[in-house]
């Protein structure tokens, strides 16, 4: 299409992807499946199963750090941390599976559930916490990533094979439309909100609590989300050395910048197609392109199904749930009969 009427389609925020970018996208992916189910036998299992138990390690440390910061914001119930870190874990299952963070939902509804005298303002407010480490770390972590000369700078990233990076990176205004959007909707939300506007905040005060007192936050929250980062970084070696990529400290710090940028696009379940295409970018040089595509699908399809196995037997067990859907119905239900009171 040429002349005014693709310059009009080209002015649009939401004019769909070209058709051959689609499919190029979609056809570095299937590469990269075939690639794995191709290098299946020359995986090392003990190291997978090591670096999959660690990961475990780590979600379960993130969990603490979590449970200390809902203590810090009710400290006069109790509050198991069984519950808390099944919370915790069948959320960041769900999330490896679904796109858009569906599954901090699920986390809000369980722990909402789980802490009778909590509010929904509460927990979200906790859970704005835990960012604090994650933004401090993947400053870091970024910063060193660029540094190394094998990790594409933001304007390269539009030449990726990932339909959900590429897009808007590719789309400046279609970005923009998205931002737009959702600033839209939260200052819907916050007017809707605004005749009790007052206890809104002193609730969500109340899910800040441990950072107004910063010995207990660095000691409890700060301190403990380090520790479980070191195990992350544990367990990303032992899942590059399942692969043969290699362990070492820099690339277990190129996984994690690329899992930082993944986790700031969440359009796709676990920003898989944001971490294949950085990681067959970050390591062309260090193995051969099939061994790096089986890697960056393998690690991602291995911790996917670990995590969403382990989280679906965590609402099973702890949660009585028969189901992800049956939470996510339950949610709504009581999220109604609250509105309604």
């Amino acid at each position: 299409m040429s002349g005014p009427r693709a310059a009009s389609a080209r002015s649009l925020p939401w004019v769909p992807l070209p058709a051959a970018s689609i499919t190029d996208d979609l056809s570095a992916f299937s590469d990269a499946v075939s690639s794995f189910f191709d290098q299946l036998s020359q995986i090392s299992w003990s190291s997978l199963l090591i670096g999959l138990a660690v990961f475990l390690c780590y979600l379960s440390t993130r969990a603490l750090a979590f449970f200390n910061i809902l203590r810090a914001a009710y400290p006069d119930e109790q509050i198991a941390f069984k519950r808390i870190w099944g919370a915790y874990i069948a959320a960041y299952g769900f999330n490896n599976v679904v796109p858009a963070r569906g599954g901090d939902v699920i986390k809000i509804f369980l722990v909402k559930t789980s802490i009778p005298t909590s509010t929904y303002p509460a927990v979200g407010a906790a859970m704005l916490v835990e960012s604090i480490f994650d933004l401090v770390m993947g400053v870091f972590i970024l910063g060193f990533a660029f540094t190394q000369g094998v990790f594409p700078k933001p304007p390269d990233w539009a030449s990726l094979n990932a339909f959900d990076l590429s897009y808007f990176a590719d789309r400046p205004r279609a970005l923009l439309f998205v931002l737009t959007l959702i600033a839209v909707v939260g200052l819907v939300l916050f007017a809707w909100l605004s005749h009790r506007v007052s206890r809104f905040w002193a609730r969500v005060r109340q899910g800040l609590a441990v950072l107004r007192d910063r010995r207990r936050y660095l000691r409890q929250v700060f301190g403990v989300q380090f520790a479980a980062w070191l195990l992350r970084c544990t367990a990303f070696w032992f899942l590059l050395e399942a692969f043969h990529i290699g362990g070492s400290v820099k690339n277990v710090l190129l996984v994690l910048g690329v899992n930082a940028v993944a986790a700031a696009v969440p359009f796709t379940p676990g920003g898989a197609g944001v971490q294949q295409a950085f990681l067959v970018k970050v390591f062309a040089g260090t193995a051969s392109t099939a061994t790096v595509a089986a890697y960056s699908v393998g690690q991602q399809v291995a911790i996917a199904a670990t995590t969403f196995v382990v989280g679906f037997i965590v609402l099973a067990t702890i949660f009585k749930f028969r189901s992800f859907r049956h939470v996510i119905d339950a949610g709504r239900e009581h999220r109604e009969a609250e509105r309604l009171q």
